[in-house]
């Protein structure tokens, strides 16, 4: 493979630092890396359209364009994921490969898309503690048990990205999220290597959804990384940077 790119996408409510070790990793193995953010975190404004994926999508094709408006192996994690698989949808020639970390293919139920307007209504309202909101609802979910209960300072992290994170971004991503389509169909007609990677205690995307995942996707390639959570890469950086090397190694050779 003569083109050695890859874009990295960001968990919700968080920035492009959180996949750092990975952009390291993969840069010091001679590939060209980004790690945008999203608009309406880190320093990205929130769009002025109504909550879709689609506006997202087209935002980091944009940033991929600045660069090379050739394909790109794309790696996303939760929300990233989804970003991906939109990609993948509409924008099938500029991907070269894809990872998909912690995150699923299928749509969201009636139950889950009632509580993410719930969420949205709450974080939006005026004077909204958001990042309380976000404490109770999202942080419990977004590590591992394990890293709650022996790796403190990573959980102490991630409630870093989430107390940056502005009500409105918060609501818009809520309700594009629950928008987005079932991707499975996607998957099944890609025909490019993949790399589905998933935390063994992540309860925001389980083990079964994972298994659609790599059911669904003719080339795959699977790694379940033990006691860490919904976000892996950083739970585990090392373990994670070391996999996403040895599979962009398969894809450079083609094997």
């Amino acid at each position: 493979m003569s083109d050695k790119r890859i874009v990295f996408l960001h968990a919700f409510p968080c920035t492009g630092e959180m996949w750092a070790p990975q952009v390291a990793a993969v840069q010091e193995a001679g590939w060209q890396a980004l790690a945008p953010d999203l608009p309406g975190f880190g320093a990205e404004p929130l769009p002025n359209a109504a909550p879709d994926l689609d506006v997202v999508a087209d935002h980091v094709i944009a940033d991929l364009d600045v660069v090379n408006t050739g394909p790109w192996v794309i790696a996303g994690v939760s929300l990233g994921g989804y970003v991906a698989m939109n990609l993948m949808r509409r924008f099938p020639k500029r991907v070269s490969a894809v990872l998909l970390c912690d995150t699923k293919a299928t749509a969201d139920g009636d139950q889950a898309r009632a509580n993410r307007e719930r969420l949205a209504s709450i974080c939006e309202a005026p004077g909204a503690d958001v990042l309380r909101v976000l404490e109770q609802a999202v942080l419990p979910g977004l590590v591992g048990t394990t890293t709650h209960e022996e790796r403190s300072e990573v959980a102490e992290r991630v409630r870093g990205w989430l107390a940056s994170a502005d009500g409105r971004s918060v609501a818009w991503y809520q309700r594009a999220m629950a928008a987005r389509p079932d991707s499975t169909g996607i998957l099944t007609g890609f025909t490019a290597p993949s790399l589905v990677l998933w935390g063994a205690e992540d309860a925001l995307s389980p083990a079964e959804e994972q298994s659609l995942m790599t059911r669904a996707l003719p080339d795959v390639r699977e790694v379940v990384v033990p006691r860490v959570g919904h976000l892996a890469n950083v739970e585990a950086p090392e373990i994670v940077s070391a996999a996403i090397v040895d599979f962009l190694d398969e894809v450079e050779s083609g094997s």
